[in-house]
């Protein structure tokens, strides 16, 4: 009996060694769940007062647009606390602000949340940008129409109306209900929907619903939207002037007491700079070259006081002085209170060419940009960005390249991008070689185009650019040129992560 009490006893022992084991181990794992537990709590807490950190900032942007110290003169970091509904301290969020750089409007926020009853903390991260004008493949003050055959894959917004016959890979919008297509006034029944299409089968009357139309309008159409405000553009044009000043880091011409400037962008050892003349004579139109305000080009915006041949007299080395070579500036913003030809290519420059006379009120004195010949990037990728801002037009000339690359972004204020009608009796005659020049064979367009007039660079009657290649740089969204005029007064999210 006494050894059959001892195996019992030695049983017991074992058995209540195991479950004590298994009780401790239990107890263990249950702590550490509540301890994983709490800490995924008190990391979500974390993160949520980050989170509020780079929201209330976001928010202070849109009251302040400017401010990058959180209302202080300090460089950072801005502490807050937070408290819940109570007015319990839970714990705060610092804030480190990265500012703009010059020209640009991309501001980084880091948020980081902290809590009050631990060392626990996570850091979050919002970029905010101004979207700029760039943001549209084209855009236009005036009526438009796309033909068929015409592919666009960046946005589209009209002020005016828009026949749309070709594909658009991403939205087209107009800020008209409807309107009357005077083109076609003779042809099709008028009004139209603000943005239609008569490919395939014709949209119907505005009296009939729209059709979605996806074949055409792959990304969708809206009408009527909030217009594109170019009055605003002329106003900015007095804060690009200053921009343009040497305190600011810029550049500016004054006018050349000449017909204008030649300006070639050009690349040495990596390093962008350019080349500056005057130019002392263009090439009259020649005789059997007049300009027919009944023609097509009327259609495109041309008033007869603009219109002229937009070329260098050749040779150019003879009709042109040269300045010097410069740098580009700092700000990379460079003004031109005179007409200015711009060609060329750039290597890891951004850049934004400006010609304009500020004052002026007389249409016929607006200042012109023109280009010939190639004006290039070396990089596709954001590196490269050149912006073109014209007061009135922005023209291609008739003695222009017959292939021709245009890297840029286009903004015509008061005129037109494009070139002007050009009978086939337009020649020029160049090393002893008659040369007709009112048809050229292509022309392709690497970023975008905001005209107030309806742009064109061909028309009815076989002239013009046979040709046409319009690609949007996506790159300037967020990335424009220099102090490039914005869409919006608002800033967007471009990008959000946490970082621990």
């Amino acid at each position: 009996m006494k050894n059959k009490s001892g195996n019992i006893l030695i049983s017991v022992l074992i058995f209540a060694s195991v479950a004590l084991t298994v009780i401790i181990g239990l107890t263990n794992w249950g702590a550490a769940i509540l301890r994983s537990i709490r800490t995924i709590s008190q990391r979500e807490q974390a993160f949520q007062i980050a989170e509020a950190g780079v929201d209330y900032y976001q928010w202070h942007l849109a009251q302040n647009a400017t401010d990058y110290r959180d209302g202080t003169a300090t460089s950072g970091p801005y502490v807050h606390n937070f408290y819940n509904k109570d007015g319990d301290l839970l714990g705060n969020y610092s804030l480190m602000i990265t500012p703009p750089l010059p020209g640009s409007s991309v501001v980084k926020i880091v948020s980081t949340g902290t809590l009050a009853s631990s060392t626990i903390s996570r850091r979050v991260q919002k970029t905010l940008a101004k979207p700029s004008l760039a943001k549209f493949a084209v855009t236009s003050n005036d009526n438009l129409r796309f033909g068929s055959g015409t592919e666009v894959f960046g946005p589209i917004h009209v002020n005016g109306g828009v026949r749309f016959d070709g594909i658009a890979h991403n939205l087209v919008t107009s800020s008209r209900l409807t309107y009357t297509d005077t083109d076609f006034d003779t042809v099709l029944p008028n009004p139209k929907w603000g943005v239609y299409t008569t490919s395939g089968v014709a949209d119907p009357n505005p009296n009939t619903p729209v059709n979605s139309r996806p074949d055409v309008f792959i990304a969708g159409r809206q009408f009527p939207v909030p217009s594109v405000d170019f009055v605003g553009l002329t106003l900015g044009l007095t804060e690009l002037q200053a921009l343009a000043q040497p305190s600011a880091g810029g550049k500016e011409w004054t006018s050349s007491n000449k017909k204008g400037y030649l300006m070639i962008f050009k690349v040495t050892g990596g390093i962008t700079s350019y080349d500056m003349y005057t130019v002392k004579n263009v090439l009259a139109p020649p005789g059997s070259c007049a300009n027919n305000p009944t023609a097509d080009s009327q259609k495109s915006g041309p008033t007869i006081y603009q219109w002229g041949t937009w070329s260098i007299n050749t040779p150019i080395a003879s009709n042109t002085t040269f300045l010097g070579n410069y740098p580009i500036p700092a700000d990379g913003v460079i003004f031109v209170s005179d007409y200015v030809w711009v060609e060329g290519t750039i290597n890891n420059a951004r850049v934004t060419v400006v010609s304009a006379i500020i004052g002026n009120n007389d249409p016929a004195k607006n200042t012109n940009i023109t280009i010939n010949n190639d004006l290039k990037y070396t990089n596709y990728d954001g590196k490269d960005s050149i912006g073109l801002i014209a007061q009135g037009y922005i023209n291609v000339g008739l003695i222009s390249a017959n292939n021709i690359r245009i890297d840029a972004a286009l903004i015509a204020i008061k005129g037109r991008v494009g070139r002007y009608y050009y009978s086939s009796a337009c020649t020029n005659l160049e090393n002893s070689v008659i040369v007709n020049y009112s048809v050229r064979n292509t022309l392709t367009l690497y970023g975008m185009i905001a005209s107030y007039l309806r742009y064109g660079f061909a028309y009815t009657g076989n002239t013009g650019y046979t040709n046409r290649n319009i690609i949007y740089d996506g790159n300037l969204l967020y990335g424009p040129p220099p102090s490039f005029p914005k869409s919006s007064d608002q800033y967007q999210v471009i990008s959000w992560q946490v970082l621990d």
